[in-house]
């Protein structure tokens, strides 16, 4: 690029001194108003070398840092636009890699609610099946404890029933029977009566 500048420059600003050379020594009639702008032949030479010293100088020190400067702004533009595209690549990744943890932590939290659901599930059955074998285990004691109860009033009750009968068989039946054999009777009658209430 540099190269193509200056040799464009030396080629725009060789054909101008050529054409303005040409003008002043082909000697054709310029209008009076255009010999204003176009110099004498005894101007034109002085300035003509001066003008190829200052492109001279212009050429060798100052358009060079001038091209360079260009090209190091060029150079800034494109890594500056190098440095957007890398940042944006990265912004796309890390957005990606965002969205990726998101959906990771999405299907951790549903599986961590999952498996708690699943415990609180266990654990209430585990609650109800300990309620329930210890309501059975109430409900049997009291059974138990109930049929205890009963078979002792029966015998409390065979007892005094029994004595009972004795008494009235005697006073009934006077002393025909001992009092041995009247308390068998009487409790023969009674397991009778107790088995028939067990039907």
């Amino acid at each position: 690029m540099k190269n193509n500048t200056q040799r464009g420059t030396r080629r725009w600003l060789a054909a101008g001194g050529l054409a303005v050379v040409a003008t002043s020594l082909s000697g054709c009639s310029v209008p009076d108003s255009a010999g204003i702008l176009i110099p004498k032949p005894a101007e034109f030479f002085p300035a003509l070398i001066a003008f190829l010293i200052i492109w001279a100088i212009f050429a060798k020190f100052v358009w060079p840092q001038i091209l360079s400067r260009l090209d190091e702004r060029q150079k800034k533009i494109q890594d500056d636009l190098d440095a957007a595209q890398s940042a944006r690549q990265k912004s796309v990744e890390a957005q990606k890699n965002y969205e990726q943890q998101i959906a990771e932590a999405n299907t951790k939290a549903e599986e961590i609610v999952s498996q708690a659901k699943k415990e609180a599930e266990e654990e209430r059955s585990q609650i109800l099946a300990k309620a329930q074998r210890e309501a059975a285990a109430t409900i049997a004691k009291g059974r138990g404890a109930v049929e205890s109860e009963r078979r002792k009033a029966m015998i409390e009750l065979s007892g005094s029933v029994v004595d009972l009968s004795v008494q009235i068989a005697s006073k009934i039946i006077g002393n025909e029977l001992t009092e041995e054999q009247q308390r068998k009777l009487a409790e023969k009658y009674l397991s009778e009566v107790g088995k028939s209430d067990e039907h």
